[in-house]
Protein backbone atom coordinates (compact mmCIF):
# COMPACT_ATOMS: atom_id res chain seq x y z
CA UNK A 1 0.00 0.00 0.00
CA UNK A 2 2.85 2.76 0.91
CA UNK A 3 4.22 1.81 -2.43
CA UNK A 4 1.44 2.74 -4.07
CA UNK A 5 1.26 6.08 -2.56
CA UNK A 6 5.05 6.78 -3.20
CA UNK A 7 4.39 5.77 -6.61
CA UNK A 8 1.21 7.83 -7.26
CA UNK A 9 3.26 10.73 -5.49
CA UNK A 10 6.62 9.93 -8.14
CA UNK A 11 3.70 10.22 -10.54
CA UNK A 12 2.86 13.49 -10.11
CA UNK A 13 6.10 15.02 -9.32
CA UNK A 14 7.21 13.45 -12.76
CA UNK A 15 3.57 14.77 -14.85
CA UNK A 16 3.32 18.11 -13.44
CA UNK A 17 5.48 20.57 -13.90
CA UNK A 18 4.36 22.43 -10.93
CA UNK A 19 5.26 20.21 -8.47
CA UNK A 20 7.82 21.14 -6.31
CA UNK A 21 7.76 18.35 -3.62
CA UNK A 22 6.70 15.34 -2.33
CA UNK A 23 4.86 17.26 0.63
CA UNK A 24 3.01 19.09 -1.71
CA UNK A 25 1.97 17.09 -3.85
CA UNK A 26 0.76 14.81 -0.79
CA UNK A 27 -1.01 17.63 0.93
CA UNK A 28 -2.25 19.97 -1.73
CA UNK A 29 -3.41 17.84 -4.96
CA UNK A 30 -6.92 16.72 -5.11
CA UNK A 31 -6.97 15.13 -7.98
CA UNK A 32 -4.11 12.74 -6.17
CA UNK A 33 -6.34 12.84 -2.97
CA UNK A 34 -9.40 11.82 -5.43
CA UNK A 35 -7.30 8.61 -6.64
CA UNK A 36 -6.60 7.34 -2.97
CA UNK A 37 -10.12 8.07 -2.00
CA UNK A 38 -11.38 6.02 -4.75
CA UNK A 39 -9.14 3.17 -4.14
CA UNK A 40 -10.81 2.66 -0.55
CA UNK A 41 -14.51 3.19 -2.11
CA UNK A 42 -13.66 1.19 -4.55
CA UNK A 43 -12.28 -1.75 -2.18
CA UNK A 44 -15.49 -1.38 -0.10
CA UNK A 45 -17.53 -1.31 -3.46
CA UNK A 46 -16.19 -4.69 -4.70
CA UNK A 47 -16.81 -6.25 -1.19
CA UNK A 48 -19.96 -5.41 -1.20
CA UNK A 49 -20.05 -2.31 1.48
CA UNK A 50 -21.53 -0.45 -1.90
CA UNK A 51 -23.52 2.40 0.49
CA UNK A 52 -20.04 3.44 2.41
CA UNK A 53 -18.63 3.39 -0.89
CA UNK A 54 -20.64 5.72 -2.35
CA UNK A 55 -20.80 7.72 0.92
CA UNK A 56 -17.13 7.97 0.32
CA UNK A 57 -17.30 9.48 -3.18
CA UNK A 58 -20.06 11.81 -2.29
CA UNK A 59 -17.68 13.49 0.24
CA UNK A 60 -14.91 12.95 -2.01
CA UNK A 61 -16.68 14.72 -4.57
CA UNK A 62 -17.38 17.69 -2.54
CA UNK A 63 -14.25 18.00 -1.46
CA UNK A 64 -12.07 17.40 -4.72
CA UNK A 65 -14.45 18.77 -7.61
CA UNK A 66 -13.76 14.78 -8.34
CA UNK A 67 -16.32 12.38 -8.91
CA UNK A 68 -15.54 8.79 -9.19
CA UNK A 69 -17.95 5.66 -9.21
CA UNK A 70 -16.54 3.22 -6.53
CA UNK A 71 -17.06 0.43 -9.34
CA UNK A 72 -15.19 2.10 -11.97
CA UNK A 73 -12.06 0.34 -12.60
CA UNK A 74 -8.77 2.89 -12.49
CA UNK A 75 -4.94 1.12 -12.84
CA UNK A 76 -1.67 2.36 -11.81
CA UNK A 77 -0.01 5.86 -11.62
CA UNK A 78 -3.53 7.44 -13.32
CA UNK A 79 -2.82 11.37 -12.77
CA UNK A 80 -5.42 14.02 -12.34
CA UNK A 81 -3.93 17.41 -13.14
CA UNK A 82 -6.19 20.30 -10.79
CA UNK A 83 -9.42 17.94 -11.14
CA UNK A 84 -12.06 19.89 -10.82
CA UNK A 85 -15.42 18.99 -12.36
CA UNK A 86 -13.51 14.98 -13.42
CA UNK A 87 -16.20 12.82 -13.40
CA UNK A 88 -15.63 9.10 -14.13
CA UNK A 89 -18.90 6.49 -14.65
CA UNK A 90 -19.53 3.26 -12.55
CA UNK A 91 -18.22 1.05 -15.83
CA UNK A 92 -15.66 3.25 -17.27
CA UNK A 93 -11.96 1.66 -16.96
CA UNK A 94 -8.60 3.51 -17.27
CA UNK A 95 -5.22 1.25 -17.73
CA UNK A 96 -2.44 2.41 -16.41
CA UNK A 97 0.16 5.60 -16.83
CA UNK A 98 -3.18 7.27 -17.93
CA UNK A 99 -2.96 11.21 -17.79
CA UNK A 100 -6.54 13.43 -17.05
CA UNK A 101 -6.92 16.90 -17.36
CA UNK A 102 -9.90 18.82 -15.05
CA UNK A 103 -12.96 19.11 -16.47
CA UNK A 104 -13.17 15.38 -18.22
CA UNK A 105 -16.13 13.50 -18.42
CA UNK A 106 -16.34 10.13 -18.84
CA UNK A 107 -19.85 9.44 -19.29
CA UNK A 108 -22.38 6.70 -20.50
CA UNK A 109 -24.93 6.84 -23.39
CA UNK A 110 -27.52 4.24 -22.00
CA UNK A 111 -29.59 3.71 -19.17
CA UNK A 112 -29.46 -0.24 -18.75
CA UNK A 113 -27.14 -1.90 -16.75
CA UNK A 114 -24.11 -2.89 -18.74
CA UNK A 115 -20.95 -0.97 -20.16
CA UNK A 116 -22.30 2.36 -21.20
CA UNK A 117 -18.39 3.91 -20.45
CA UNK A 118 -15.63 4.43 -22.18
CA UNK A 119 -12.72 2.48 -21.53
CA UNK A 120 -9.15 4.71 -21.92
CA UNK A 121 -5.76 2.09 -22.43
CA UNK A 122 -2.74 2.84 -20.89
CA UNK A 123 -0.53 6.04 -21.74
CA UNK A 124 -3.76 7.56 -23.25
CA UNK A 125 -3.94 11.71 -21.97
CA UNK A 126 -7.37 13.73 -21.96
CA UNK A 127 -7.37 17.27 -22.47
CA UNK A 128 -9.14 19.66 -20.37
CA UNK A 129 -12.88 20.01 -20.84
CA UNK A 130 -13.08 16.34 -23.01
CA UNK A 131 -15.93 14.57 -23.02
CA UNK A 132 -16.00 11.36 -23.97
CA UNK A 133 -18.89 9.23 -24.61
CA UNK A 134 -20.17 5.65 -24.24
CA UNK A 135 -18.35 2.15 -24.55
CA UNK A 136 -16.17 3.00 -26.58
CA UNK A 137 -12.00 2.83 -26.40
CA UNK A 138 -9.24 5.40 -26.32
CA UNK A 139 -6.15 3.42 -27.62
CA UNK A 140 -3.22 3.16 -25.98
CA UNK A 141 -0.99 6.55 -25.84
CA UNK A 142 -3.64 8.37 -27.74
CA UNK A 143 -4.28 11.58 -26.69
CA UNK A 144 -7.84 13.63 -26.69
CA UNK A 145 -7.86 17.59 -27.69
CA UNK A 146 -9.10 20.05 -24.96
CA UNK A 147 -12.80 20.32 -25.43
CA UNK A 148 -13.16 17.09 -27.70
CA UNK A 149 -16.30 15.67 -28.32
CA UNK A 150 -15.39 11.47 -28.27
CA UNK A 151 -18.30 9.27 -29.82
CA UNK A 152 -16.20 6.92 -31.87
CA UNK A 153 -13.26 4.62 -31.09
CA UNK A 154 -9.59 6.19 -30.91
CA UNK A 155 -7.22 4.28 -31.95
CA UNK A 156 -3.74 3.76 -30.78
CA UNK A 157 -0.98 6.85 -31.20
CA UNK A 158 -3.85 8.57 -32.43
CA UNK A 159 -4.59 12.51 -31.47
CA UNK A 160 -8.03 13.60 -32.06
CA UNK A 161 -9.65 17.19 -32.00
CA UNK A 162 -13.09 19.02 -32.63
CA UNK A 163 -16.69 18.12 -31.97
CA UNK A 164 -17.37 15.08 -33.13
CA UNK A 165 -13.64 14.65 -32.33
CA UNK A 166 -11.18 13.57 -35.71
CA UNK A 167 -7.65 12.67 -35.65
CA UNK A 168 -5.45 14.83 -36.61
CA UNK A 169 -2.08 15.17 -38.58
CA UNK A 170 -1.71 12.48 -41.85
CA UNK A 171 -5.16 12.08 -43.53
CA UNK A 172 -7.25 13.75 -40.32
CA UNK A 173 -7.64 17.17 -39.64
CA UNK A 174 -5.74 19.99 -40.41
CA UNK A 175 -5.33 23.42 -38.68
CA UNK A 176 -7.98 26.17 -40.08
CA UNK A 177 -4.79 28.95 -39.25
CA UNK A 178 -2.31 27.42 -40.91
CA UNK A 179 1.15 28.94 -39.59
CA UNK A 180 1.52 32.70 -41.50
CA UNK A 181 5.00 32.48 -41.84
CA UNK A 182 5.32 28.90 -42.91
CA UNK A 183 2.53 29.88 -45.45
CA UNK A 184 4.45 33.30 -47.06
CA UNK A 185 7.69 30.45 -47.32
Amino acid sequence: MLDRLKADIRTALAKDPAATSVVEVALTYPGLHAIWAYRVAHWLWMNDRTLLARLISHVTRFLTGVEIHPAAEIGDRVFIDHGMGIVIGETAEIGDDVLLYHGVTLGGTSMRREKRHPTIEDGATVGADASIMGPITVGENASVGAGAVVVDDVAPETTVVGNPAEPVGAGGVTSPNPDPIIADG
